[in-house]
């Protein structure tokens, strides 16, 4: 990772600017260099771009009333965080490997790589998942 990226990453988590901003910017530092990887529906025919949001809402009711959620989430800051995992000490990896385990969520967090990342977005390109139940909806899709 150069220094630009590094400093642009450093601003997001210092809180100096916002998940759009930091996308912007590394989106300008990467310039028009090669095209990116095409996922394999774009392979196969489909000029659809690669997806830029994980978008997840959720409309729900409960006894306080009605909840609202609209989140919004870069593309970019994603593959970020999946680079910055190399960069977790391995005692705080194990630390963190155990208390998602003690949770129900066997997952090793030394186990993600970007190439992993890039597999699951090009399989949520084309992946809606809509959750209606009697109280809430709840749906997640790439845009």
């Amino acid at each position: 990772m150069n220094n630009d990226r590094r400093s642009v990453l450093q601003m997001l988590a210092d809180g100096k600017i916002n998940a759009d901003e930091a996308e912007r910017l590394l989106g300008a530092m990467e310039g028009p260099g090669p095209a990116p990887r095409q996922a394999e529906g774009a392979a196969a025919g489909h000029n659809k771009p690669p997806p830029k949001y994980l978008r997840v809402s959720v409309d729900a009711t409960d006894e306080d009333g009605p909840t609202k959620v609209n989140i919004r989430v870069p593309m970019a800051l994603l593959r970020a965080g999946v680079r910055l995992t190399s960069l977790i000490p391995p005692a705080a990896r194990d630390q963190v490997n155990e208390q998602l385990s003690k949770n129900g969520v066997p997952f090793d967090i030394g186990q993600l790589k970007p190439e992993n990342l890039e597999e699951l977005i090009s399989h949520l390109d084309e992946l809606t998942v809509d959750v209606d139940a009697q109280d809430a909806k709840v749906r997640i899709y790439c845009e």
